[in-house]
């Protein structure tokens, strides 16, 4: 357990099962991927966070800066507005006299922005080498031989792709010429029903790249069955599954994940009770299922946000996120 003298002072025990910083340890316990090695950040360079104001002050209205809710505090200062993903590039396709729209996230969200922008807008990501493991655990190239595997065993036909908006600009047009469709954390549980209703009547849903967003919506919100779920494997023969088992599926799930929500367990959950008497447990549905199930509330960053802005003072919540939206 590491010690923390900001919560020593107040008189807060540290939990045991707290989040390893970057660079500072790893969790063999916890899913593939998730370790972070490396030193922490530095600090901003105050110099630098002046040129960077001075910049934008010159720029004025020509430039317009999104901030992840995932930012650090530091690079929030300078967003013009902040939100996940999708509201963010909306919120670009917004600013038509912004010619430089500037997304502090990583890759596939400016990608996102880009697709929505106008063609007179350039979108700029300030570190190129920015990327979310979830989304970087799907290639374009590894789904074309999933929907492969899927037209040899004749199931293609029956079967719409979803993906989740965090993946490549390349799978989205995937799963659009393929009629299937994009959603978000908010709309998943619509967009399956979409996909099973009498629009579409699939028989099943190839669901990218997170597995788990796509079992608990599935699993927790339409009603299946663990059963209904089969996770296809990119790294195995025919993602390691039989032609029958894809055919009795009703969901294949991407094996990917996120690898900060894949941090929490169903020990967290006990653990944080136990210290916090009546403490309200708010995880993200990108968490594994034991999670999930074990919370009160389950939602996507926005619902998040305003569950806790709603709540009266003195409310005590234990959020199963990234740390700097918490």
């Amino acid at each position: 357990m590491t010690t923390n003298p900001t919560l020593e002072r107040i008189g807060v025990t540290p939990s045991p099962l707290a989040l390893l910083l970057l660079g500072q340890g790893t969790d063999p316990g916890s899913e593939r991927g998730v370790d972070c090695p490396g030193a922490l950040p530095a600090a901003a360079d105050p110099e630098l966070a002046q040129r960077a104001a001075a910049a934008k002050a010159a720029l004025g209205d020509k430039v317009f800066i999104l901030g992840h809710h995932y930012q650090r505090d530091d690079v929030i200062a300078f967003a013009d507005v902040t939100g996940d993903s999708f509201k963010l590039a909306q919120q670009a396709a917004a600013r038509p006299e912004a010619e430089h729209i500037v997304f502090c996230g990583v890759h596939f969200m400016a990608e996102s922005a880009d697709i929505l922008t106008g063609a007179h807008q350039q979108v700029v990501l300030p570190d190129l080498a920015a990327g979310c493991s979830m989304a970087d655990m799907a290639s374009a190239e590894q789904v074309e031989q999933a929907w492969d595997d899927l037209l040899d065993a004749g199931l293609a036909q029956t079967t719409v792709p979803i993906t989740y908006m965090n993946s490549s600009a390349a799978i989205k047009a995937f799963t659009g010429r393929h009629d299937g469709t994009v959603c978000t954390s908010s709309n998943a549980r619509r967009a399956l029903e979409w996909a099973f209703g009498p629009e579409r009547r699939a028989e099943r849903v190839l669901f990218l790249p997170d597995q788990h967003l796509g079992r608990n919506t599935a699993v927790g919100e339409l009603g299946m069955t663990e059963d209904d779920c089969v996770v296809y494997d990119p790294r195995r023969p025919n993602g390691g599954l039989t032609a029958a088992r894809l055919r009795d599926a009703k969901m294949i799930l991407w094996k990917g994940h996120c690898s900060v929500h894949g941090r929490f367990s169903r020990e967290c959950v006990d653990e944080v009770r136990a210290r916090i008497p009546g403490v309200t447990v708010l995880v993200h549905p990108e968490c594994k299922r034991e999670v999930v199930t074990a919370a009160d509330l389950v939602g996507s960053t926005e619902y998040i946000i305003k569950v806790v802005d709603a709540a009266p003072a003195g409310s005590a919540f234990a959020i199963g996120t990234e740390l700097n939206l918490v």
